[in-house]
């Protein structure tokens, strides 16, 4: 139980009490006399400040654009929720915790996590999960380019990076391992609402995408599969999860489905200058 206290001011954020015994309330906009948002620096150290103690959420109001929020969070006891719209690199290095965001992330979000889950009920931006290498990543709308970008397994855990919408181009490059699901919910509107260069240069790992995918947009070195009965295991897992964080339904209609996977697990071979090995 965390004891309660009145509110403090900590480089200028309100660290405004505990509720329930167990909730940190964390004011983040603030702004300077410039009328600057709240340095990204000041919030992080609050939240630090909010970590050490016994506190089970933190939860945080007016979020702008502020960075590294919840970065290497190693305690699987704690769910961070953020209104509002954070920074680059959310959950960077993320080992254990999670963060709920009611709003959109920005770049990079789960960059090289290791554990925990991140759950998004808007849209996350460019570059989301690189190199996660293990933990869950939700998204209830849209992602952008290089999504998954170089995700890999580690120790026997699977990174999955779950997108309700749409991706962009180059999804899932150079990936070495986990699961990227797009379920591309929503309307079409005559168009693919996928990109091109899947999974391009990848060697691990799987991409499953709702729809048809066409030929052309498969990056160099990544092939259809066939979905096969550890597919749909995981598939169910991770969509199963997805309803539960964002209280909607998905179809099990697996023939829907296209999977890319990779054509080989050496896609460079052959490429390199023996005489510079």
């Amino acid at each position: 139980m965390v004891e309660s206290h009145s509110a403090h001011e900590f480089n200028g954020v309100e660290l405004s009490g505990v509720v329930e015994g167990d909730t940190v309330f964390i004011r983040a906009d603030g702004r300077d006399s410039l009328g600057h948002p709240l340095d990204y620096h000041a919030l992080n150290t609050v939240i630090r400040k909010a970590m050490m103690t016994k506190c089970k959420r933190i939860v945080l109001e007016g979020v702008l654009g502020q960075r590294y929020i919840g970065s290497a969070s190693s305690r699987s006891d704690l769910k961070i929720d953020i209104h509002g719209t954070p920074g680059n690199n959310l959950g960077a290095f993320l080992d254990g915790s999670t963060i709920e965001v009611f709003g959109n992330a920005q770049d990079l979000t789960g960059n090289t996590m290791n554990s925990g889950k991140i759950v998004v009920h808007g849209n996350a931006w460019d570059v989301t999960g690189l190199a996660a290498r293990g933990g869950e990543i939700l998204i209830k709308g849209d992602s952008g380019y290089r999504v998954g970008i170089h995700m890999k397994e580690f120790g026997g855990m699977k990174p999955a990076i779950v997108i309700g919408g749409s991706a962009k181009d180059y999804l899932g490059e150079y990936m070495a391992g986990g699961t990227i699901l797009v379920l591309r919910m929503g309307p079409d509107n005559g168009k693919s609402r996928i990109g091109h260069n899947i999974g391009a240069g990848m060697h691990g790992g799987s991409i499953f995408v709702k729809g048809q995918v066409l030929h052309h947009q498969l990056g160099r070195g990544a092939v259809f599969g066939d979905i096969v009965e550890d597919d749909i295991q995981r598939l169910e897992e991770l969509i199963r999860d997805f309803e539960e964080a964002f209280k909607v339904g998905v179809p099990r209609d697996w023939s829907a489905f296209s999977k890319v996977c990779p054509n080989t697990y050496r896609p460079f071979s052959g490429h390199y200058d023996p005489t510079l090995i």
